[in-house]
């Protein structure tokens, strides 16, 4: 944009104007151009700092108008704002991490040694019976069970209930949720023998591959009409803290998720083509997944398996399509019957068998009408 700028006019009061003998002369425009103002030639040339000018509002900005986008990218563009919006927040600090666990050897000899302990000190203090005495070929000790023997004897049984009960097997698929006097300790994921602390508790979670199949659910199609719609869920957990710590039930949260869904996605009547039934999928797919991501949960696929009218719409069209084909039903029977009629009368009259005017002409038409019309009514289906 090209700025012009002029100079400033001399301006000299004439004669003979106002009582006060100066007149105030309009400012000149220092710059022309669209987007400024005009500024006072006084304010130029003033020494001590003046109160800044009121601010001018804006002017309208010019915009180059956007071909508009297509109807399914608008669908699509809102729906993934949406889901967005609609996700809920999580706890920062609940999200998985591996446990501090060790392999169940070290276990198995924990509670080895805490067994051995205890035969030893029990072989020291003399209560050992004499029976594993004569059996090991031990000397039989004289003593009693004191205060360092009972310290030794429950130091080896801790040993070895802790070693002993802290072993546990993990198995493909599955992973243990850790929990120490209600804080997240981590998540067990390893397949095996392990050791845990015996003093944690323990959550079976299935990391499975799995599938929900819930019963139909009210949905509608793109003109507004009602559905049912039975859909496939297939999903499974990301994230063990979150799912086990954030939800109680997968599968009711995952029904609640999928009833939101197809509230607000237009699903395909049925009868639709393959490439509707496919966005429709697309979109259910990203709203649960969004709404479901928060919490652990991966939705890997949202696929309607049986799409039907709902029982009002179903009745109202069936008692619909019922008249059409009765009445296309009748209207071929009167077809019929009128090319009958007319054939017979143009026979009998071309063959000269009847000489009729046009009184008679009609009553035999109507007698040949009704005699054809009662035979289909006998006849037909």
């Amino acid at each position: 944009m090209t700025t012009t700028t002029s100079h400033v006019p001399e301006h000299v009061p004439e004669s003979g104007g106002p009582a006060d003998g100066v007149a105030a002369a309009r400012p000149a425009r220092l710059i022309h151009a669209e987007s400024t103002t005009e500024i006072p030639v006084h304010l130029l040339f003033r020494e001590e700092p003046a109160a800044p000018p009121a601010e001018a509002p804006p002017l309208p900005a010019v915009v180059a108008h956007r071909p508009a986008p297509a109807k399914e990218d608008r669908d699509t563009r809102d729906i993934g704002v949406r889901a967005r919006i609609a996700a809920p927040g999580v706890d920062p600090e609940i999200t998985e991490r591996p446990a501090r666990v060790l392999p169940g050897i070290a276990g198995v000899l924990a509670g080895v040694c805490g067994a051995a302990g205890c035969a030893v000190t029990a072989w020291w203090a003399g209560v050992l019976p004499p029976l594993a005495v004569e059996t090991l070929g031990l000397s039989v000790r004289a003593g009693g069970l004191g205060p360092g023997p009972w310290a030794a004897f429950a130091g080896a049984g801790a040993l070895g209930l802790f070693g002993f009960g802290g072993l546990a097997r993990g198995r493909t698929g599955r992973a243990w949720v850790l929990e120490l006097f209600g804080r997240y300790r981590g998540t067990v994921r390893g397949a095996g023998l392990l050791w845990v602390n015996p003093l944690v508790l323990r959550r079976r979670v299935d990391v499975r591959l799995r599938h929900w199949r819930g019963e139909p659910l009210p949905a509608a199609d793109r003109g507004g009409v009602a559905l049912r719609v039975a859909v496939l869920v297939v999903w499974r957990v990301r994230d063990t803290a979150r799912a086990t710590l954030g939800i109680e039930d997968h599968e009711g949260y995952l029904r609640a998720c999928v009833e939101a869904a197809l509230l607000r996605v237009p699903v395909a009547a049925p009868g639709a083509g393959r490439g509707a039934v496919q966005a429709t999928q697309d979109a259910l797919t990203r709203l649960v997944a969004a709404d479901a991501a928060p919490v652990g949960v991966e939705v890997c696929a949202v696929r309607p398996l049986r799409v039907e009218y709902a029982p009002e719409v179903a009745a109202a069209m069936h008692r619909r399509r019922m008249a059409a084909l009765d009445a296309r039903h009748r209207a071929s029977v009167v077809g019929s019957v009128v090319d009958s009629v007319e054939d017979t009368v143009t026979r009998l009259t071309m063959r000269g068998l009847l000489d009729l005017d046009d009184g008679e002409r009609q009553v035999l038409v109507k007698d040949l009408t009704v005699a054809f019309c009662a035979g289909r009514g006998e006849t037909g289906p």
